[in-house]
């Protein structure tokens, strides 16, 4: 997934709330100890990067199908679709991401990634599930679990999904055209889940705004090379792309409505070789979120009138502009049907007990997802919820001045496995009972 999130909660008990069905939480539990937890631990220990999720998905469909589900594999280049039918009654879909990220794990858990692999250009770079791709896979193992024994509480079909590629926003869309709904059917519903730091472990939150959806823009910045003590005898690429970084700022700040959620963000200069070498080329690349199409629309056409004016203030010729495109499919927001997340929140809270539910956050930071793929076109009803990774004795330390808690994508996150586990369990089957009731 890709994420800028900053949460500062209050503590709260980290235990899940109090049960109304004591033997499922303790058969996850033993579930948790005898498999959940040394699977959690070989994921971890062996992220690969999205669409070289080779072993993963393999790993990941084997104990599925030991579960007692119809497995496919490479579903969308590396997805995995398992199934299982229990009579008439709806198609619900549960999604589980397998990707991890260029992360050099520095967590210091006695199970953290070394592992290095070669990217899709050919670089060796270190990979850690640094967002918590493993938290939700053995999250997803333990729901197949829990449902084969609970068939006789429901009836319809399940749909588990592995899906390659989140980090990249392409997997769900490459399963998409992949055909997955002809293939497999078209879920009536359509959940997932996903572990943050920050959030409370032991509790869950169902947004009630979108996520954003995302663009992921290069700008390309020519310049005339010439020797460093020289700069009036060329252009430099380097101060125009400063230029460029920061008037790309005012977009947000003077031309977006205040009230109106929006992003850009240049999370990436590149330029020259030495320095005394004005370099002929520069490269930025951006990450533009937003939340309808209007306010897209208007960010997109900004950036690229700000970029090409920008150069042309510094005296670029014409046939020497920066050139603004995109390097990847947008991923769409990711929108909660309100009524199916007002469905959930009752059950969970009736089920798993107010204690459950994060409260505070009503809205969503411009996090992004390619869920959105699987939900808007054709319409699915959905609820994408977020489940705590953190502590409470870490969040009340980070609060009264201690260490800061790592978010999803630092070299430091580590979700803590056991109550996060557990808890993307319970509130997942939970979920799925309540849809597939008999």
């Amino acid at each position: 997934m890709r994420r800028s999130m900053l949460f500062t909660l209050l503590a709260l008990p980290t235990a899940i709330a109090s049960a109304a069905d004591p033997a499922l939480t303790a058969a996850i539990a033993r579930d948790y100890d005898a498999k959940l937890l040394p699977l959690f631990e070989h994921l971890h220990r062996n992220p690969e990067l999205s669409f070289m999720e080779v072993k993963t998905a393999a790993r990941l469909a084997k104990e599925l199908r030991e579960a007692g589900f119809e497995v496919t594999e490479g579903v969308g280049k590396t997805g995995v679709v398992a199934i299982l039918k229990n009579g008439a009654g709806p198609l619900v879909m549960m999604r589980s991401e397998m990707d991890g990220l260029p992360v050099l794990e520095k967590s210091g858990l006695p199970y953290a990634s070394t592992v290095v692999q070669k990217d899709m250009s050919g670089r060796d770079v270190p990979v850690a599930h640094s967002c918590g791709h493993d938290i939700h896979m053995a999250s997803l193992v333990g729901t197949a679990h829990q449902m084969v024994a609970l068939k006789a509480r429901w009836k319809g079909t399940l749909m588990l999904v592995g899906q390659p590629a989140e980090e990249r926003v392409g997997g769900a869309r490459d399963m998409m055209r992949d055909n997955i709904w002809k293939r497999f059917g078209k879920p009536d519903y359509a959940l997932s889940m996903h572990v943050l730091g920050g959030l409370e472990s032991g509790k869950i939150n169902v947004s009630e705004s979108p996520y954003s959806g995302v663009d992921t823009l290069e700008i390309n910045i020519p310049g005339i090379g010439t020797h460093g003590a020289s700069p009036q005898t060329g252009k430099d690429p380097v101060v125009l792309g400063a230029q460029i970084v920061m008037a790309l700022q005012t977009i947000i700040s003077r031309e977006l409505a205040p009230r109106e959620p929006g992003l850009i963000t240049v999370g990436s200069f590149h330029a020259g070789t030495k320095p005394n070498i004005i370099s002929d080329n520069a490269k930025l690349e951006l990450t533009v979120r937003s939340e309808n199409e209007e306010t897209r629309n208007l960010l997109l056409t900004a950036i690229k009138r700000v970029t090409l004016n920008t150069a042309r203030a510094a005296g670029m010729p014409e046939n020497l502009l920066p050139e603004v495109k995109m390097t990847d499919d947008p991923s769409l927001p990711v929108i909660n049907d309100q009524k199916l997340s007002a469905r959930l929140k009752a059950a969970w809270i009736d089920k798993l007990g107010p204690g459950i539910m994060d409260q505070k956050y009503k809205r969503a930071s411009m996090v992004a997802e390619d869920f959105g793929y699987f939900t808007r076109e054709p319409y699915v009803p959905s609820v994408y919820f977020t489940l705590g990774g953190t502590p409470a004795a870490e969040l009340e330390a980070a609060a009264k001045g201690g260490p800061p808690t790592a978010m999803n994508h630092s070299p430091l996150f580590k979700a803590v496995p056991d109550i996060s586990i557990k808890t993307g369990v319970e509130t997942t089957v939970v979920a799925l009972l309540e849809l597939m009731k008999k």
